[in-house]
């Protein structure tokens, strides 16, 4: 049990996605990644992917790959603060075949990076750290870090993290 002086337990939620061959010189996607603490966004991550995929589908799990590895550390350094958690982190990604991917046990991935990130997103859920949902890519928050956006929906994601 936590101390009752750390107060209340926070919520983590996370944002995840990726830019499909979003360099057009070299063609690499772009990872993105925002993490909230109680409804406040705490950390952006934005990075270009080391390698080219062909597929939204494989990019798109290691992007997850990488936000759960990011929650695994977040929750490790808050508990180790004795900052109480309150439930699994919620995380949202909008490629649907991913989400449903990584909630059935009988997947077969055919390339080992992508069954390793498989496996370790699946051991995220079964230990209760992260609950994975799909969210539409019009409600996807990470999109500010993975793309040059249009005014209208910049300015709906800026108002979405700050309100």
């Amino acid at each position: 049990d936590m101390p009752a002086a750390f107060g209340l337990p926070v919520k983590l939620t996370i944002y995840t996605d990726t830019a499909h061959a979003g360099n057009i010189i070299n063609q690499r996607s772009h990872t993105g990644i925002i993490i909230f603490l109680n409804k406040a966004p705490i950390h952006v991550y934005s990075k270009l992917q080391l390698t080219v995929k062909a597929s939204t589908f494989g990019l798109e799990f290691v992007a997850l790959r990488i936000g759960m590895e990011q929650n695994d550390a977040l929750q490790y350094k808050l508990r180790m603060m004795g900052v109480p958690i309150l439930g699994p982190t919620d995380v949202f990604c909008d490629n649907d075949g991913v989400v449903k991917n990584t909630m059935a046990l009988e997947s077969v991935l055919k390339k080992k990076h992508l069954s390793i990130c498989y496996h370790f997103i699946c051991e995220c859920s079964a230990k209760l750290a992260a609950r994975i949902s799909h969210t539409p890519t019009n409600f996807n928050l990470s999109d500010l870090a993975t793309k040059v956006l249009d005014q209208d929906k910049g300015k709906e994601i800026v108002r979405q993290l700050l309100y």
